[in-house]
């Protein structure tokens, strides 16, 4: 689902990602683990395709059958709204809009019809347990709904793989034990690749496997 050589990464003289090499199976969910600074987030981003690695012709990245650094700019952001899905610590919801509007966003990207993108939200939301929340404005959600949301809009298009940072770190205790064990629910209905970035042990040790960062490298497999 997922193979990585060699990425690298600087930012001006600070090198953040020192080659690092990476391989998830379709199916796996994946954390990753390590100390503020390790490349965590850099590297999430460099998987999903929102930025890019420093050394292209030095590097391989493989997402979903495809070498996504021989695609130009149309082309990636096409296939990143077709196969990922992202969930953030903070939801990213827009205020004026729905939860089910909000959900249908990258559908509507898509170019999915109106009614066919709509039903698949309300199905999503429904399944998430918000089937009676639709029509509510974020400011009307709690923060754990907020963020099943957020989830929702991660799978409307039912992406191959779900690329998590801290998906739990904004949430109180109780709502972050729901998240969690909503993952593993979404991967057995849905058959979706987790790869989550979090400080929570628990969560990184319900993954099939728990990766750790130090220092721009990733130290087991």
């Amino acid at each position: 689902m997922i193979t990585a050589r060699n990425i690298q990464k600087y930012y001006g003289s600070l090198q953040v990602l020192k080659g690092v090499d990476l391989h998830i199976k379709k199916g796996e969910i994946v954390s990753i683990v390590g100390a503020s600074g390790a490349g965590k987030t850099t590297l999430l981003q460099i998987l999903g395709t929102l930025d890019h690695q420093s050394n292209p012709g030095e590097s391989d990245l493989e997402v979903s059958g495809v070498e996504v650094t021989r695609l130009n700019d149309k082309a990636l952001a096409q296939f990143r709204n077709e196969h990922i899905g992202f969930i953030f610590q903070f939801h990213q919801l827009l205020p004026e809009f729905t939860a089910l509007e909000n959900v249908c966003i990258p559908a509507f990207i898509k170019r999915t019809p109106p009614g066919e993108a709509e039903k698949r939200g309300a199905e999503l939301l429904t399944f998430l347990g918000l089937g009676d929340r639709l029509h509510h404005k974020p400011s009307e959600l709690s923060g754990g709904e907020q963020q099943r949301v957020a989830v929702a809009r991660a799978l409307i298009n039912n992406p191959s793989v779900i690329l998590a940072d801290e998906p739990s770190g904004n949430l109180d205790s109780e709502s972050a034990e729901v998240l969690h064990k909503l993952f593993f629910s979404l991967r057995e209905e849905f058959g979706q690749t987790f790869v989550i970035v979090t400080h929570n042990e628990e969560l990184a040790d319900m993954a099939d496997r728990k990766l750790t960062m130090i220092d721009g490298l990733i130290v087991n497999q």
